[in-house]
Parts: C-alpha cells; sequence; structure tokens
C-alpha cells in the first residue's frame, strides 16, 4: 500500500512537467494565430515585444555558448517560430497603429513609442533612414550569407556522409568503439545532415520575414496617411508625424530582434566544431600570438605619429597591444623556467654516491614486458591519465575486443615515454622486440586512401602503419574535404590503436602463454570442471595444450569455441600425442566456425585449389619419408603459381583461400605461411556438408 502510494505520490508532478512541456509548442501556435486574429491591449503587446526581445538574446548567447552545431539542434524550429511571432506582433501592432494612431505617439504602446522616440530621437526621417539601413545589413549582408553558407554546408555535410560512415564502420572493426557508440555516432551523422538541410531552408524564413518587414513598413506609412487624414480629419504634417513615428518604432521593434536571430543563425552555421565555444575560440586563437600583438601594435603606433591622424586614439590602442604582447612572451618565458627541474650539482653528486654505494639486489633484475608502447614526448598527452588520454580508453577496447573475438585476455600494455625516439614517433614491442613502429601527429588527422579517392591533398605524405596503404597528414580544416574525396580519415590517437590492434592480433600465438592457458582453463572449469580435470594434466599436459592453442592462432583460428577444442582433445590425445597431428583434429571439430569465418552465410565457397598434376607431386614427396620436404625448383614454381593466384582472386574481391585434401594442409599452411600470410589453407574435411564448393583459380595450372 506504501508502494502504491508513494508511486502515485511522484507520479503526478513527473506527468506535470512532461505535460507541459508537450504542449509549449501547441500553445505557442495558438497564441501566434490568435496575436494575429484578435485584437490586443497596449499593455499585453509591450510584454510581448519586450518578450521577442529577451528571446532573440536568448537565442544569440545560446549560439554563441554552444560548442557544436548539434548542441542546438532545435534552432531551425526556433527560427520559425520567432520569425512568425514577431510577423504576429507587427499584424497586432498595425491593427493598433491604424486604430488608435490618431490618438498620438503612445496609442501602441510604451515599446513602441520609446523606439520611435529614443532611437530615432522622434525625426521620422532619420528613423526610416535607420531602419533601410538595418534592413539592408540584415537582408543582403548577415542572411544572405547565413544562408549561403547553410547551403554549402547541407551539400558537404551530405557529400561526407560516406566517408564518415566509413570511418565509424572502421573503429568498430578495429574494436576502438563498440556497437553502442557506433550507433550514437551514425545518429549523430545522420542528424547532422539534416541540421544543416534544416538551416538551409530555415534562412529563407528570416529573408522573407526582412521583405515582410519593409513591405509592412510602407503599407503602414501609406495607410495611417489615407486613415488620419480621411477619417480623422488630420492635416498632412500632423498625420505623417503621428503614423510615421509609430511605424517606425514598430519596425525596430521587431527587426532589432531579427538582426540578432540572423546574427545568432550566421553563428551557428559559420563556426566549426571544436570543444571550445565562439568566446573561447575567438580570444584563443586571436589574441593569443604575442607576434601578431606586436606587430599590429607598431603599425598602429606608426600610424598615429602620421600628422593629422587622432594620435591619442592610435597610440593608446597600439601600446596597449605592444604592452600585452610583451606581457605574453614574459609569463611565457617564465612558464618555461619553472618547467625545467632545478637540481643543484650537491644534491646530484649525493644521488650519484648513494646509487653507487647500494647492494644489488633482485629488484635491479628489469623484467621484460610481454607487450610495451613507448612514446616521444609529444605523444605523451595521448596516454596521460591525469589529462584523460584518448589513447588509454582505445587499448582498454582493444583488450576487451580481443578477448572477445580471439578468446583470452592478452596481457596488460605497459607505456612508457621514450626520449631517443622522435617526438612524434611511437614502438610497439612484443618481449622486448620492436615489432612495429610509426609516428603520430596530435591535432592532425591521417587521410588513409583506400583506393578510389578523387583528388589529391595538401600535407606531408606517408603510409598507413598498420595496413602500408598511402596516406597524408593533414590539418583539421581539410577533414571534411578529405571525407568527400573518399579517404578515410582518423585522428592521431586512432592511428597509433589501429596499428597496436593488428599487431596485437597477428602475434597472439606468442602472446598466449602458460599463465594464459592456466587462467584459460581456470575460466572453463568454473561452468564445466569434469572437463578440464579430466583432461589436464591427466591426459594432455599443459605444454602440449598450449602449443595446440599456438597452433590455432597462429592460422587464424580464434580459440573462443573452448569447449569444442577440449572436447576433440578429450577424443584424440590418448591415440596421439603430437600437437600438429591433435590441431588437425582440431580443426576438424571447428570446420563449420573457420568455413564461416572466412565464408560467412550459405553461399558458395568461391576457393583456390591444386591443379591435380601439382597435388599428385605434393603427395608424392609428402610420402618420401618422417620428414618430407619439396626440392627447391618446385618450392619456388609453387610459391610463383600461388602468388598469381591470390592476386587473381583478391581481384574477384574474394578471400585468399585455398582448398585442398586433408593430408596436404598442414604442410601447405606451414610452407606458404611465412612468405604469403594472407593466405589461408583449408582441407576438404573440415568444409561442411551443407556447403557448396566452387574452385575460381587453379594454382600450377
Amino acid at each position: 500500500m506504501n508502494a502504491r502510494a508513494g508511486f502515485f505520490a511522484k507520479r503526478p508532478d513527473a506527468l506535470g512537467t512532461q505535460n507541459l512541456r508537450a504542449l509549449a509548442g501547441p500553445i505557442l501556435i495558438c497564441m501566434i494565430l490568435g496575436m494575429m486574429i484578435l485584437p490586443l491591449p497596449s499593455f499585453l503587446l509591450d510584454l510581448l515585444f519586450t518578450f521577442n526581445i529577451a528571446l532573440s538574446v536568448m537565442v544569440l548567447l545560446v549560439s554563441m555558448y554552444t560548442q557544436k552545431p548539434l548542441d542546438f539542434a532545435a534552432f531551425p524550429s526556433v527560427l520559425l517560430f520567432s520569425t512568425l511571432l514577431r510577423l504576429s506582433l507587427n499584424v497586432a501592432s498595425t491593427r493598433i497603429v491604424l486604430l488608435e494612431g490618431h490618438t498620438g505617439p503612445d496609442a501602441a504602446g510604451q515599446v513602441i513609442e520609446s523606439f520611435g522616440h529614443f532611437l530615432v530621437g522622434g525625426n521620422f526621417a532619420v528613423g526610416i533612414v535607420v531602419f533601410v539601413i538595418l534592413m539592408i545589413i540584415n537582408f543582403m549582408v548577415i542572411t544572405k550569407g547565413a544562408g549561403r553558407i547553410a547551403e554549402v554546408g547541407a551539400r558537404f555535410t551530405l557529400d561526407a556522409m560516406p566517408g564518415k560512415q566509413m570511418a565509424i564502420d572502421a573503429d568498430l572493426n578495429a574494436g576502438l568503439i563498440n556497437e553502442e557508440t557506433a550507433k550514437k555516432r551514425r545518429q549523430s551523422v545522420a542528424q547532422e545532415a539534416e541540421f544543416y538541410g534544416s538551416m538551409d531552408g530555415a534562412s529563407k524564413f528570416v529573408r522573407g520575414d526582412a521583405i515582410a518587414g519593409l513591405l509592412i513598413m510602407v503599407i503602414n506609412v501609406v495607410g495611417g496617411l489615407i486613415v488620419g487624414m480621411l477619417q480623422h480629419d488630420m492635416d498632412f504634417s500632423h498625420a505623417a508625424t503621428n503614423y510615421t513615428l509609430l511605424t517606425i518604432g514598430d519596425g525596430l521593434v521587431a527587426q532589432i530582434p531579427s538582426l540578432i536571430i540572423s546574427t545568432a543563425a550566421g553563428v551557428i552555421v559559420s563556426r566549426v566544431a571544436t570543444e571550445e565555444d565562439i568566446g573561447t575560440q575567438l580570444t584563443g586563437q586571436l589574441f593569443q600570438n604575442p607576434r601578431v600583438l606586436m606587430i599590429t601594435g607598431v603599425i598602429i603606433g606608426v600610424m598615429g605619429l602620421i600628422p593629422g591622424m587622432p594620435h591619442f586614439a592610435f597610440l593608446l590602442l597600439g601600446g596597449g597591444l605592444v604592452y600585452a604582447a610583451r606581457s605574453m612572451n614574459k609569463r611565457a618565458e617564465a612558464k618555461k623556467k619553472s618547467a625545467v627541474t632545478d637540481v643543484t650539482p650537491l644534491a646530484a653528486s649525493a644521488a650519484a654516491a648513494s646509487a653507487e654505494n647500494a647492494e644489488a639486489s633482485w629488484e635491479d633484475v628489469a623484467l621484460i614486458d610481454p607487450l610495451g608502447l613507448e612514446v616521444g614526448y609529444r605523444l605523451i598527452p595521448l596516454v596521460d591519465k591525469n589529462a584523460d588520454g584518448e589513447l588509454l580508453k582505445r587499448i582498454k577496447g582493444i583488450r576487451k575486443k580481443f578477448a572477445q573475438e580471439i578468446g583470452f585476455l592478452p596481457p596488460v600494455i605497459h607505456i612508457r615515454d621514450n626520449l631517443e625516439l622522435r617526438p612524434n614517433g611511437y614502438r610497439i614491442a612484443l618481449k622486448g622486440v620492436e615489432v612495429g613502429v610509426g609516428e603520430a601527429f596530435p591535432g592532425q588527422w591521417l587521410a588513409i586512401n583506400p583506393g578510389q579517392v578523387s583528388a589529391a591533398l595538401p600535407g606531408a605524405q606517408t603510409q598507413d602503419p598498420a595496413f602500408g596503404l598511402p596516406a597524408v597528414w593533414i590539418d583539421t580544416n581539410l577533414r571534411e574535404q578529405a571525407q568527400v574525396y573518399g579517404y578515410t580519415v582518423v585522428d592521431a590517437s586512432t592511428v597509433v590503436a589501429t596499428h597496436l590492434n593488428h599487431l596485437v592480433v597477428t602475434h597472439a600465438a606468442e602472446l598466449l602463454g602458460r599463465q594464459e592457458v592456466q587462467a584459460l582453463l581456470e575460466r572453463i572449469g568454473k561452468d564445466t570442471p569434469s572437463l578440464t580435470d579430466d583432461l589436464v594434466p591427466k591426459v594432455l599436459s599443459l605444454t602440449t595444450l598450449q602449443k595446440v592453442l599456438q597452433n590455432l592462432l597462429d592460422e587464424s583460428v580464434p580459440i573462443r569455441d573452448m569447449r569444442t577444442i577440449l572436447d576433440a582433445l578429450q577424443e584424440h590425445a590418448p591415440k596421439m600425442s603430437d600437437a600438429y597431428d591433435l590441431t588437425a583434429a582440431v580443426r576438424l571439430s571447428l570446420g563449420r566456425a573457420i568455413t564461416q569465418q572466412w565464408y560467412p552465410g550459405a553461399d558458395d565457397l568461391q576457393v583456390m585449389g591444386l591443379d591435380p598434376t601439382l597435388e599428385r607431386v605434393l603427395s608424392q614427396a609428402l610420402s618420401t619419408g618422417a620428414n618430407p620436404g619439396l626440392e627447391p625448383g618446385l618450392a619456388q614454381t609453387l610459391m610463383n603459381s600461388t602468388q598469381n593466384a591470390i592476386m587473381r582472386q583478391q581481384n574477384l574481391g574474394l578471400p585468399p583461400v585455398l582448398l585442398v585434401q586433408h593430408s596436404l594442409r598442414a604442410m601447405l599452411a606451414r610452407f606458404l605461411r611465412r612468405s604469403l600470410p594472407q593466405l589461408k589453407v583449408l582441407s576438404y574435411a573440415e568444409v561442411p556438408d551443407t556447403r557448396n564448393v566452387k574452385v575460381v583459380n587453379l594454382i600450377g595450372a
């Protein structure tokens, strides 16, 4: 009972707030339509004009403090509603001006009167000039420019969508993001395209509003003269003064918020999306270079010395800029000095003496890290835990994705800085041995050429360190252009993470040590303890099990299905002890998964095969003794023919898979793996009976 009471006690407030927000749009539309039809008192008109000004200022401030356009995704709708609100206020004020304008300048409320008197000094000629100037600024400059930017932005955003989608898919496949994050990023790309498309159309509202304001002013002046002179017997001068001032005040009250809203639209579509608002961008990029301030100050100061110039204004501003530049230089030098560690010679000699006098211990023995990443000093922010380095998050994602797809948890990746490397260089080491090097440039983007780009880009030419594709390092302002050209664009942390992920997957067999195998058995033992207890070490040693699993990983076969692997070993281990024979038996049990890995779905297996003559020669060579081998000439012929067949297979868009007899598979896989790592060798016995096989390329034909 108490739970139900608490539920119903909380529910009305939440529903009430939600219902009010849902009704805000319909209520606003009804109010706007009502203002166009029903007469409004001058007091209510003052409140609505004030609300219109406040709303325009709020929209401008929100647009200034957003960090990317999608932070204010409701702006096109706000633009439409604010335009309708101004037009309805124009209709309502026109009604009052024409009905009550003969009574005096305060007939349409104090806001219109104040704008008519205070802003234009009570002079209708000045008011007309000011109003026309505001219209020209709004219509010809701000609105036209913002509309053009929105149009071009919409076009380039739509053109760049395929490249952005490819980048998201690449990050997802590399394990840098999960499915949920990829879904959010895809939604963000679609919303960005919709936003710029909406802004392209919404800018037409502002242009139409400016034209309508000009027509309304002419109609009000002419209509006021007719009404005042014909219906209220006013002379021309009196009628012109009253109705013109009221019309100008009304026009200014409406057009100033319109100008503010147009400015907000220009700010939204003209900014470049970063992690900073527009104010921080302006001050950070315009006033943070002391050299620019110094040169500008000197030029302004020299201009102030020219006879006839306003010396005080020029010299004051020039001196201020020079002073600001000198202050920035002093602060930079002081910061640089404070960053240098001050070690006195006495302290240094004492530390050296204590190190020499200390006895050696086991702590001095440096153990080799299974997997290490060393970075140059310019890449340190990417791996700085205190600065929430982006690369640290991606490395965690790499280990998690590896564990899910390969089947065991890789060792922790130890990261350290290395001053011997280039400032932007990094080095990946496996058990202390270098397996990969590269360079990354924080603040820039790597545009990778997948082979179908439409134009070249300026920048530092290089290669993708993971796969060797041609690439170029570009600045941030060329990112969207590169995506339009068909490049795959990634940042510096993604470059390092993708390279690291590729090497970890490639050397998975070397990363599977006894400790990982033991942890894997303990994990399986929690669910099926009898399976592991009966096999290891009673029937099979831990060393042999490790070798079988390493053989599978060497041939790119994941070990996720440990139950099937252990079941197969349980069946065959009592009859055979050789690790390679056990691996072949396990592969037969994993045949369906191996086939599915390279040929997903139920389509035909379009594979490469051996020419019958070559297959017969290889079978004879295999049966010559306990340690069969290939003659050098035969080995070279086989290698050349296989390379040509792989090229033909890849040109057809098919995976390089060779299907052979089961007795030949192990020998060919070991022989071809070192020179042709992309080739996968399967046996006919590993292919499920439900799959059809089609040989499209022959080796040795």
